[in-house]
């Protein structure tokens, strides 16, 4: 997604170092392309722990690339906001093209496919377009984002245990949407989601430690 604002901690490069080593056994048990999914609420460091993982998979030789779930809603940011307004119903996997972004895994997993076509957000136009991504000589995938443990074909999944309390800081220094009443109330809808996601993981990441 363009206009993503990103702020990688210690906390980020912890969590990356814990889940390397067990993707590279991964790899070694069934060999590349390989899709990871890292799935968790809003503001527990999912992008940014995607980030630090593909700097450790690219400095061991593996070819990596990031999938956001953001670039797959169905409505561009801003619309997407004025539909949860009207209906808190609206809350939740239905606002994710995540059939598509599934989709795309399978396509880079395959290894046959030079590009991809994907949807592509542009956060302050509240745009949705498209771009062709290269994705030949793919070793990794990672898809990240508060939904894709239910990606099919994900080989490994990653779960940030962090919930929206405890991330409440760290959404506000990304500073992508105002802290209101209203976008509590759907972080407590999405949390009822997702918390059940965990059980999907083959590995879960605890919160900081002044988060316990």
């Amino acid at each position: 997604m363009i206009g993503d604002k990103l702020v990688i901690t210690d906390y980020h490069r912890q969590s990356a170092a814990i889940v390397f080593p067990a993707l590279i056994k991964k790899i070694e048990e069934i060999g590349v392309p390989l899709a990871v999914t890292i799935g968790g609420e809003s503001g527990s460091g999912k992008s940014e722990t995607a980030v630090v993982l593909a700097e450790l998979c690219e400095e061991q030789g593996y070819r990596t690339l990031i999938l956001q779930q953001d670039d797959y809603f169905i409505l561009p940011p801003r619309t997407n906001h004025e539909r949860r307004l009207e209906d808190t119903s609206w809350v939740g996997l239905q606002e994710v093209r995540l059939d598509k972004l599934d989709e795309d895994v399978r396509a880079v997993k395959s290894g046959r496919e030079k590009t991809i076509r994907k949807p592509l957000v542009v956060f302050d136009e509240n745009l949705l377009t498209e771009e062709e991504v290269d994705v030949e000589g793919i070793d990794v995938v990672i898809a990240e984002g508060t939904y894709v443990s239910t990606v099919e074909n994900a080989d490994f999944k990653v779960f940030i245990d962090r919930d929206y309390r405890q991330t409440k800081k760290a959404r506000l220094a990304r500073s992508r949407d105002p802290a209101t009443d209203f976008l509590e109330k759907v972080l407590a809808i999405e949390h009822e989601i997702i918390s059940g996601h965990k059980a999907l993981a083959d590995v879960v990441l605890p919160p900081p430690e002044d988060e316990r």
